[in-house]
């Protein structure tokens, strides 16, 4: 799931999209809170939420595995910019390049959790070593702040390392809002939920 900015009526609001292999569902709510999580998803929701590091996901459920894409563009940028952050960037794309395998070749549960294990010890010595650069520092922060949940991908059968499909799904909403701007009142959202809805399905 993601979700991005929106206006209705000249007031900040949020679109939100939750998807699964087959289906997707917009919703525009005026929080990005995790109030929206419980009404969409339900108090008693049980699966895995994949998605970025926005914080109101960890305040609904503790099963989550964050976009691995996400953190692996951060790092490149950081590399390119700093030179101490290098082997840092260097490290996490080739720990990810030997994990992340097509769903047939994942090995079996025992040997997956085991993956899981060294995969986040090989990050957090990688996201605690000392660092000189404020900047790379923050990084390392943002890494050990997710380290429970980057290889959920690894023991949880059918779950994703990357949030790409919700960006995918939230890429036609940028290009429409670009067009439109935004919505003039509920009646409009309401409509546009359930239209994208369909076509995104």
């Amino acid at each position: 799931m993601d979700e991005t900015g929106v206006r209705v009526d000249g007031v900040r609001h949020w679109a939100w999209v939750f998807t699964t292999r087959n289906d997707t569902l917009v919703a525009i709510r005026k929080s990005r809170g995790k109030r929206v999580l419980r009404e969409v998803l339900g108090m008693g929701f049980e699966g895995v939420v994949v998605c970025d590091g926005w914080r109101s996901y960890p305040g609904f459920t503790s099963r989550i595995q964050r976009c691995s894409a996400y953190l692996l563009r951060e790092a490149r940028y950081l590399a390119e910019h700093v030179e101490e952050a290098k082997p840092l960037s260097k490290a996490l794309h080739m720990l990810y390049r030997r994990l992340n395998v097509p769903p047939m070749d994942r090995p079996p549960p025992a040997e997956a959790a085991r993956l899981a294990v060294v995969a986040r010890a090989i990050m957090e010595r990688w996201a605690r070593r000392p660092y000189g650069s404020g900047e790379v520092s923050r990084f390392a922060g943002k890494v050990l702040n997710g380290v429970d949940h980057w290889f959920t991908f690894l023991t949880v059968p059918g779950v994703e390392p990357t949030n790409n499909r919700a960006e995918r799904a939230l890429r036609e909403f940028v290009v429409q809002r670009k067009i439109m701007g935004g919505f003039r009142n509920g009646k409009g959202t309401r409509i546009y939920e359930t239209i994208m809805t369909v076509l995104l399905t």
